[in-house]
């Protein structure tokens, strides 16, 4: 065997190993629910912030704490640990993408947050629309 087939070969296999390795670390979007029944696992969790429950975040006794409560896609409520800072105008985004897994049945331990905000086109605040009007015409 020539030396070329074999280093074709054994580039064949680094790049089926760095294909399977992506794939089996990829995480996927779940409920609480599901993310509870592989407890280390990687996930992604889509949801809103828990209605009348507070943020829990001390910036001078741990900064790189940040608690809060929130309910996915079904409707379930969860502890969040976000070992970081809490982002800026977290309280306004509508919509909060956890990424992390689940400590217990009842924590959820967040590596990151995406979050979405509100636009800043309500309805109320925009134009009126045009409204046509006849300027004379051309015939």
């Amino acid at each position: 065997m020539k030396t070329i087939h074999i280093v074709i070969i054994i580039l064949v296999v680094v790049v089926v190993g760095v294909v399977i390795s992506t794939i089996s670390d990829s995480s996927t979007y779940v409920t609480f629910a599901e993310a509870a029944e592989k407890p280390n696992k990687e996930f992604h969790v889509i949801g809103t912030l828990s209605p009348g429950k507070d943020l829990i975040y001390d910036a001078e006794n741990n900064p790189n704490e940040f608690i809060f409560y929130m309910l996915d896609q079904d409707g379930a409520e969860r502890k969040i640990v976000y070992n970081n800072s809490k982002p800026q105008d977290f309280e306004r985004s509508e919509q909060v993408v956890i990424i992390g897994s689940m400590l217990n049945d009842s924590v959820f331990e967040a590596k990151s947050l995406l979050l979405k905000c509100p636009s800043k086109y309500n309805d109320e605040e925009q134009p009126e629309k045009f409204q046509e009007q006849n300027f004379g015409s051309n015939e």
